[in-house]
């Protein structure tokens, strides 16, 4: 059982429409065979019977779910191209209005990266990062310049995710058109090429062609090991990317808290895990057991508390979040402030707390192709009642870098809670404690 690892993803009628659109390009082949059209009628038919099967809400809010399939298969019939095919079961699943419920289409033959990275933060879009040598530095992209378009369409707080998800997931480009402005208030306009790396093609399910592309996913991952910075024994800050980690793991991270007077632990675009990791390492913040709330399945609600430890950490704690911290991330920092553990600090939180599961399959002879949906399966009340689905984590105290910060690499939200554990860290210093590690080419 898991809390969907993945960030927002979320669609609403517009952004249906968006996806659409946005996926007419070249398919896998350039003819859009009879036989890719059937498999892909395949995949919509599998990924419905799993929402029926698995989907927490029999009503699905209200959605005539039966109705949305067969206007996808219909739409199905009349695509043209793979990847307008594949938009439909996309945005069927996007009906439901869920963050952890999606289509994982089958995966692409090669690796593909822009170069750079964008983030909300706040209500604007900035560029985060831009990877040396890359087409977009070469373009003069840079850290702190704001993206007021991409491909014509603005980022917001409620459409980011779908922008990303198109155009890395569901439909790939070749290039980006980016319309920027600039630390200094200029604007411009830029076409960032993106580059593609080819992966061994996989004929069957039992050849080694599979593991190749695994491998290579998981050294593409933006996920980290656990990092920590020391400020003598008055402050701790832990990076923690994500919320998979094992009992002796976690059993580390508190041991290594347990010698300091305060710690950070910085969630700031980590995108949620695993329920078990969760409940242990929260579990490692409280002398007893605390409630974190109730998880709303099909056919029941059962609560879901906090594992205990008898030598957990007892000092002073404050949580960072910002757009990009989902789910399991979102639960740890909103029991924190509930329960008056310590302080949140950084942007709004994403709103994405479901609990879902990954159902695979795989379709075709002699060539196999992989696909999927994430499914949820529960919804969280929080202990105060209320959901953070849709809402997210408001922090004690909003803090957000600027454009300035970002094109300076410094780190404003580490200091201002370094300040409030009583110690002091630049700004630039604490944009220097984590650097950021591209994933091998």
């Amino acid at each position: 059982m898991e809390i969907n690892l993945s960030a927002k993803h979320v669609f609403s009628g517009t952004a249906a429409g968006f996806l659409v659109v946005c996926c007419l390009g070249t398919s896998w082949s350039q003819e859009f065979t009879s036989n890719q059209r059937d498999q892909v009628q395949a995949m919509l038919r599998d990924v419905a019977s799993d929402v029926n099967k698995h989907y927490y809400d029999p009503q699905f809010h209200g959605v005539d779910w039966d109705s949305k399939v067969h206007e996808a298969k219909e739409k199905i019939d009349k695509s043209e191209s793979m990847n307008r095919a594949l938009s439909h079961i996309a945005a069927a699943l996007d009906s439901l209005h869920d963050s952890h419920t999606f289509f994982l289409p089958p995966p692409r033959p090669y690796l593909h990266d822009y170069g750079f990275q964008m983030q909300m933060i706040g209500d604007h879009c900035y560029v985060i990062r831009v990877r040396p040598g890359s087409d977009a530095e070469t373009k003069g992209l840079k850290s702190g310049d704001e993206i007021l378009a991409v491909n014509g369409y603005t980022p917001t707080r409620d459409d980011f995710w779908r922008i990303e998800f198109v155009y890395k997931v569901l439909r790939p480009q070749l290039s980006l058109r980016l319309n920027l402005r600039t630390e200094h208030s200029s604007e411009r306009q830029v076409d960032v090429v993106a580059k593609f790396r080819e992966l061994p093609q996989v004929k069957d399910a039992t050849g080694s062609g599979i593991f190749d592309i695994i491998r290579e996913m998981e050294n593409q991952a933006s996920f980290m090991r656990v990092r920590y910075a020391e400020k003598g024994d008055d402050l701790l800050i832990v990076k923690l990317p994500a919320f998979v980690l094992s009992p002796s793991d976690i059993d580390s991270v508190i041991g290594k808290m347990r010698k300091h007077r305060g710690v950070v632990i910085d969630l700031r675009s980590n995108p949620g895990g695993s329920v078990e990791t969760l409940r242990s390492l929260l579990g490692g913040m409280f002398e007893n057991k605390v409630k974190i709330g109730d998880r709303l399945g099909r056919s029941s609600t059962k609560p879901l508390e906090t594992q205990s430890h008898h030598h957990g950490f007892t000092g002073s704690l404050v949580v960072l979040v910002d757009s990009k911290s989902g789910s399991a991330a979102e639960l740890f920092a909103r029991v924190i402030q509930i329960e008056k553990r310590g302080s949140v600090v950084g942007d709004h939180s994403s709103g994405s707390v479901m609990e879902a599961q990954h159902y695979s399959h795989k379709v075709g002879i002699g060539t196999v192709v992989f696909y999927g949906a994430s499914i949820t399966e529960a919804d969280f009340k929080m202990a105060d009642g209320q959901s953070l689905e849709h809402k997210g984590v408001v922090p004690d105290t909003l803090t957000l870098p600027t454009a300035a910060d970002l094109a300076g690499g410094r780190d404003p939200v580490i200091t201002q809670a370094a300040l409030m554990l009583n110690v002091k860290i630049s700004p630039e210093e604490a944009g220097t404690l984590f650097p950021y590690e591209w994933p091998k080419e």
